[in-house]
């Protein structure tokens, strides 16, 4: 029987700590690819990550997995924010930030990988629905 490798999901502090090359967050982005895991960033993260365009931040993503936002994750992330109590914004008012830190934690589910994140409150809120996701604060 082969030993499952887990992956590692990257939130939005993580993507930033690597283009900001601190040191930290860089080993573990190297060791990951040395290792060959599977590094994952949902595509909703580089939304929040992305504000111009930057030769660091093209190098950070050619070295990872993008996950598109299909509709099994965006109906996973949804229910997880109900299940903690977030409810759905008023017509007309905006999702609550929290949205883009449940469909890192559903992309992170879906493969049994750790989350590296560089704020760890939101997504240990959201590790009440996701039981099996670690959450590690390296970013």
């Amino acid at each position: 029987m082969a030993a499952v490798t887990v992956g590692l999901t990257l939130d939005t502090g993580a993507v930033l700590a690597l283009v900001g090359r601190r040191a930290t967050m860089t080993k573990v982005f190297d060791t990951a690819r040395h290792e060959g895991l599977l590094i994952t960033v949902p595509a909703v993260v580089i939304s929040e990550a992305f504000r111009a365009p930057n030769d660091r931040f093209d190098e950070v993503m050619r070295g990872v997995t993008v996950e598109p936002l299909d509709k099994l994750l965006a109906k996973e992330a949804g229910a997880a924010l109900a299940a903690i109590g977030e409810h759905v914004p008023p017509p007309g008012g905006v999702p609550c930030a929290l949205t883009v830190d449940a469909i890192v934690m559903a992309s992170a589910a879906r493969r049994g990988d750790v989350v590296y994140t560089s704020d760890p409150d939101d997504l240990s809120r959201l590790r009440e629905y996701f039981v099996g996701v670690r959450v590690i604060l390296r970013a």
